[in-house]
């Protein structure tokens, strides 16, 4: 497996600490909104990466934080919480906040065939471990208090700038917002372990600690996190490109100050989605969400699609038009794999042959491209029977994920459901939603969809209406 390494700046061979056992750590979402698809961009090829993984052979322990207290506006450690903005804008307690995005999450996630990792843990429940995290950075020297917060000292930091490549007078693109100057820090770029109530007094998640009652930075969650359930010797770390610095730069300086030695061998990060106004964020342009695509009459999986058509490592630039092809090619090689005989025979050795050249497609630098090259060529090759085919296409399904093996639907007279009269509120919601879409108001059709789905309701579009079905 060979893979570009974010702190080398090179393609390398992967070598992980352990022979065949790989420990990849995932940055998770901030639950404070819906994740747009350029998050899920990340999410999509962090997925493909832990299956090309055990494609090849090795064994994955994969650990991922949901950031439910900490994360400021910024970047560098400046401006509201985001938990506390999103709590404000809904008018919910925190957690309501936190709970109801994170299972909005997951269930994007499982609209796209990606896998949620073995261990998925909040940062609310490892208060006691970022706090024993930061007393041992303050004994051996690291970091420091002033004026009601714990700050890591990055002058003491070994290489500080390696992963990002800049030095103390640049900051990389990646921050959000502009860093304004913070007088406690003895250097511009330390950043904060542990706020005080001296700090946010509004804030509404707070803990006792040593240095008084508070709540810990948005960077040293990953590190306590990982640490507590992948060991002081991390074999990957994954994220997007924006999380390069300062959250990554900062999660390895307060790691290896912490366990004395190198933390994390590689580092994998994917690019942005793009619209064509530049980056896609939350804050311009029409929010793009899976629910919203869905709406437009788009699968899901067209969109994974659209991911694996390009190189994790290369900008891609979402427009409804790439999504169309993208849409088309999808719904023909669906049709195209469902028309294949599954009677006879598995030609086992054929089998193992295109399963070697997956694999070699997975193994430089996760070209999933050259990996759908490898299943289009596959499906054209005469000598291989429909039944070989499909087991092959199945095969490489456990990778792309994209539901390729399946019949397709015959098309069915719609039958109007029985609908008991305690759930016509429900269909007084879908009506209401749907004279938000019609209208164009996606924002309030996307907030009736989250509230019902909250309540247990899941909503099912399709071409003859929308219908709905209970947890």
């Amino acid at each position: 497996m060979k893979l570009y390494n974010t702190l080398s700046k090179a393609v390398e061979d992967f070598v992980p600490n352990e022979p065949g056992k790989v420990k990849m750590y995932t940055c998770g979402p901030t639950v404070y909104h819906f994740a747009h698809i350029g998050n899920l961009r990340t999410y999509i090829m962090e997925d493909v990466l832990e299956k090309s993984f055990r494609y090849c052979g090795y064994d994955v322990t994969r650990v991922m934080n949901i950031t439910d207290v900490g994360h400021l506006t910024s970047d560098g450690d400046t401006g509201e919480d985001k938990m506390l903005k999103g709590a404000k804008r809904e008018k919910k307690t925190v957690m309501e906040i936190a709970d109801f995005y994170k299972n909005a999450f997951f269930a994007d996630c499982a609209k796209l065939n990606i896998k949620t990792p073995e261990i998925v843990q909040p940062a609310t429940g490892c208060i006691a471990e970022f706090i024993e995290m930061v007393s041992a950075l303050l004994e051996k020297g690291y970091a420091y208090f002033a004026e009601g917060n714990v700050y890591f000292d990055t002058s003491k930091a070994n290489d500080y700038y390696a992963l990002s490549g800049h030095n103390t007078e640049e900051l990389m693109v990646g921050v959000r917002d502009d860093v304004s100057e913070d007088t406690n820090k003895r250097n511009k770029s330390d950043f904060v372990l542990w706020f005080t109530k001296s700090k946010f007094d509004d804030q509404e998640l707070k803990w006792e600690s040593p240095w008084g009652i508070g709540y810990p930075g948005w960077h040293i969650e990953c590190s306590g996190i990982c640490m507590k359930y992948l060991g002081d010797r991390l074999d990957i770390h994954c994220g997007g490109v924006d999380n390069i610095f300062p959250h990554h730069t900062n999660e390895i300086a307060q790691s290896e100050a912490y366990t004395g030695h190198k933390w994390c061998n590689y580092w994998f990060h994917v690019q942005h989605l793009n619209d064509e106004r530049g980056k896609m964020s939350k804050s311009s342009g029409e929010f793009l969400t899976v629910s919203l695509i869905e709406e437009k009459g788009y699968d899901p999986l067209a969109y994974r699609l659209f991911c694996l058509q390009s190189h994790y490592r290369k900008p891609l630039t979402f427009t409804y038009a790439n999504l169309d092809n993208a849409s088309a090619s999808y719904a023909k090689l669906i049709k195209r794999i469902a028309g294949l005989s599954a009677e006879g025979e598995v030609d086992q050795e054929a089998m193992a042959a295109y399963h070697a050249k997956f694999a070699e497609a997975l193994s430089q630098d996760m070209n999933t491209a050259q990996g759908l090259t490898v299943l289009y060529d596959m499906l054209k090759d005469r000598a291989l029977s429909g039944a070989t085919k499909r087991a092959i296409a199945a095969d490489f399904d456990t990778v792309l994920s994209l539901n390729l093996v399946r019949e397709v639907p015959k098309k069915e007279e719609p039958v109007s459901p029985v609908i008991d009269p305690a759930d016509m509120w429900i269909v007084e919601k879908i009506e209401e939603r749907a004279a938000a879409k019609k209208a164009k108001n996606y924002a309030l059709a996307d907030a009736i969809r989250a509230e019902l789905l909250e309540k247990g309701i899941t909503l099912i579009d399709t071409k003859q209406g929308t219908t709905f079905k209970k947890a």
